[in-house]
């Protein structure tokens, strides 16, 4: 599709793959009728945040806020797609409108997965979320944490933080499926020093009524705390795509420039791109930024967009460390130690994967990202 023949654009969701994808759109000179739908009421905001900062006392409320955005969009928040239609080109709201498009950026993200509907299961996924938590940290209640990985280690961080009693629930080893036995090690430790109880066990069930919900973990044992929260994940929203053909297993398929099919882009969560490990969702605030630039000028300039160059990038703070890592994740055996030594204090280090890549990791290391992305390299 040709800039001339784009005149009108709609992007279905205001998080940061929609929002970079406005932004960017505007960069490559597209000028015409831009519209952006948010399901929640709030502008833009840093998602990162709300498991970190966001969660401790001494945060001003504003360590999720993001610049003013400057694509100049008709921004239609608290709204929320019900449809698509892509043969008609058009958009359905959940109050009766359409909005037509040339081109439109799927960019509805992903919620929360849950154990249960129980009411009193709490999970972490929006802003509401984090400031609903805050407040009930405030008390310093005992919290269940259901969940070893990233986002479940960083919210039992700020629970201690907060000088609550905290215990994590996890199948086997917290951070090992993701970050690998030897970072794992190193954040269980800290974790495990700063008081947090950890109980592994296989799969674990949220179970109970209104007002008292409990954890039975798959020995028969029953844990209780008065917050219980899960972390265990999360669904991409395509609910609302039904009978597009652009979902297959729940999410949707992407070429190398983020285009579904012609003028339809999808970014962020819910989107499936081609990687050197096959084509799969990757649910990291990277990504969509990434993501949401690439779509764009695909929209925008069509074959002559370069294709999306994908190198992951993660971070995490929690139990008073903090990890800056660049290249696939998890990392397999022992590092190469580029600066500093075994031990607790910062470090540079660099895993060889298996199939020729890096992994640069940066651990209480103050680096620039653009240098530990020169520590590595992709397989040709």
């Amino acid at each position: 599709m040709s800039t001339g023949a784009l005149k009108r654009v709609v992007v279905v969701g205001n998080g940061i793959a929609g929002l970079t994808a406005a932004d960017t759109l505007r960069e490559e000179g597209f000028d015409g009728e831009l519209t952006i739908v948010g399901d929640e009421i709030h502008p833009a905001y840093s998602r990162p945040a709300l498991s970190k900062a966001l969660l401790l006392d001494g945060d001003t409320l504003s360590s999720h806020t993001l610049p003013p955005a400057s694509h100049g969009a008709r921004e239609l928040l608290g709204v929320r797609a019900t449809g698509l239609d892509p043969d008609r080109r058009l958009v359905t709201l959940d109050d009766g409108t359409s909005l037509p498009y040339d081109g439109v950026v799927l960019a509805t993200g992903s919620r929360a997965r849950r154990l249960s509907e129980l009411p009193d299961e709490v999970t972490l996924r929006g802003l509401d979320d984090a400031l609903a938590l805050r407040r009930r940290l405030a008390g310093r209640p005992s919290v269940l944490v259901v969940g070893g990985g990233p986002l479940g280690m960083e919210i039992a961080s700020g629970c201690l933080a907060a000088g609550c009693r905290v215990t994590l629930v996890s199948q086997g080893e917290p951070l090992t499926a993701q970050l690998g036995p030897h970072l794992a090690r190193v954040f269980t430790t800290a974790a495990r020093e700063r008081g947090l109880t950890v109980v592994r066990t296989g799969p674990a069930r949220v179970a109970g009524r209104a007002g008292d919900v409990h954890v039975a973990l798959d020995d028969g044992t029953v844990l209780r705390a008065e917050v219980l929260l899960t972390a265990v994940g999360d669904i991409p929203n395509t609910e609302w795509l039904a009978g597009t053909g652009l979902v297959v297993n729940g999410a949707v398929p992407v070429d190398t420039r983020g285009l579904a099919r012609p003028g339809v882009a999808a970014v962020g969560d819910l989107a499936a791109f081609p990687t050197p490990r096959g084509r799969r969702r990757v649910p990291l605030w990277s990504s969509a930024i990434d993501q949401g630039k690439s779509a764009a000028r695909a929209l925008v300039h069509g074959d002559d967009a370069p294709p999306l160059s994908f190198q992951p990038y993660f971070w995490t703070e929690q139990f008073g460390r903090t990890l800056k890592a660049v290249g696939p994740l998890p990392a397999a055996g022992e590092p190469v130690y580029v600066d500093g030594e075994p031990g607790s204090g910062p470090a540079l280090m660099a895993w060889q994967q298996e199939d020729g890549s890096t992994t640069a990791v940066a651990l209480d290391y103050r680096i620039p990202v653009p240098r530990l992305r020169r520590m590595t390299r992709t397989p040709a």
